[in-house]
């Protein structure tokens, strides 16, 4: 399995911008779909943005279309999460995903490796 360690999160005022960054160890992201989930406080985990394993096909929920955007570098085999025009609907706890081999790409199940995760804070 690959080792996820997400960062980059914090507080910010609406509509700023944050970058989030999963490094991963113990085995290259190559084969791997990347994934961000979030989590807000009494929520259950979302799915918030997918890069397959290609680099060719990516989801993004709904409510960040269009303000945020997921990246790769396997070279450095790190992930980011690229979020502007922040509301305060985005506070949550961002957690990075890898799995293989997912139909959907975008249910939870389909991921067997996360990070510890990172605090978003939107202040309005």
């Amino acid at each position: 399995q690959v080792q996820l360690v997400d960062s980059g999160g914090g507080l910010v005022q609406a509509g700023g911008s944050l970058r989030l960054s999963c490094a991963a160890s113990g085995r290259s992201i190559t084969e791997y779909n990347m994934a961000w989930f979030r989590q807000a406080p009494g929520k259950e985990r979302e799915f918030v943005a997918v890069i397959s394993w290609s680099g060719g096909r990516f989801i993004y929920a709904d409510s960040v279309k269009g303000r945020f955007t997921i990246s790769r570098d396997n070279a450095k085999n790190t992930v980011l999460l690229q979020m502007n025009s922040l509301k305060p609907e985005d506070t949550a706890v961002y957690y990075c995903a890898a799995g293989m081999g997912g139909r959907t790409l975008v249910a939870a199940l389909e991921y067997d490796s996360w990070g510890q995760g990172t605090q978003v804070t939107v202040s309005s």
